[in-house]
């Protein structure tokens, strides 16, 4: 079974594509999407492990979102490595104002386990479009070594969206938590639809 085919029922219900334009800017920037890649996976890490050390007393999200943080820092290693291997240094991060947009969005107050739901959606979202954006890259640039790259990552970042919003139904209430995330798939369009197209990040 293909990985589309594997993946159709649980995912994407993003509700806005990203702009095709996309994707042929940013091969042409290619070391600049690396760089601010190689920090997307640094922050995914570190809000992982911001989860579990904020939200101890939910032992599920030790479980599920401690695997989690090994494989984006695995990802953060190899991206560096394609950095090195084409001479190019880290560089400093770049404010990710798509992130910050969502950041926005996350309602304050209500149970522990309401705010926990928040923040998973959002990473859930995250790790959604970043999947969809793998997949373009793989598809369309003349890479081979990036192309099968990024073919990997958009596998495990399927992965890991379904770890996210699976978690989320699990510690607060299911029909909630999916009413819910309509409004953050809504959202998140709007977002996408107005943020200009950068070639040199991820998001």
């Amino acid at each position: 079974m293909s990985w589309e085919e594997s993946t159709k029922q649980k995912m994407l219900h993003l509700q806005l594509p990203t702009d095709p334009r996309w994707v042929n800017i940013a091969e042409m920037n290619i070391e600049d999407i690396l760089v601010d890649h190689a920090y997307c996976e640094q922050k995914a890490a570190t809000s992982c492990i911001s989860l579990i050390v904020n939200f101890y007393d939910f032992q599920e999200v030790t479980e599920v979102l401690t695997p989690v943080v090994a494989e984006e820092w695995g990802h953060f290693e190899r991206v560096l490595e394609h950095l090195k291997k084409r001479g190019y240094p880290l560089g400093k991060p770049r404010k990710d104002e798509y992130v910050i947009k969502l950041s926005e969005f996350v309602k304050k107050g209500g149970s522990r386990a309401q705010q926990l739901s928040e923040y998973l959606l959002m990473n859930a979202l995250i790790e959604a479009r970043s999947c969809e954006r793998f997949k373009l890259l793989s598809n369309n640039i003349q890479d081979e070594e990036l192309k099968k790259f990024y073919y990997e990552l958009m596998i495990s970042e399927a992965g890991h969206y379904v770890n996210f919003i699976e978690l989320a139904r699990e510690i607060y209430d299911k029909g909630l938590v999916n009413e819910r995330w309509k409004e953050w798939l809504a959202y998140e369009a709007s977002v996408l639809n107005s943020l200009e197209i950068k070639g040199d990040r991820m998001h």
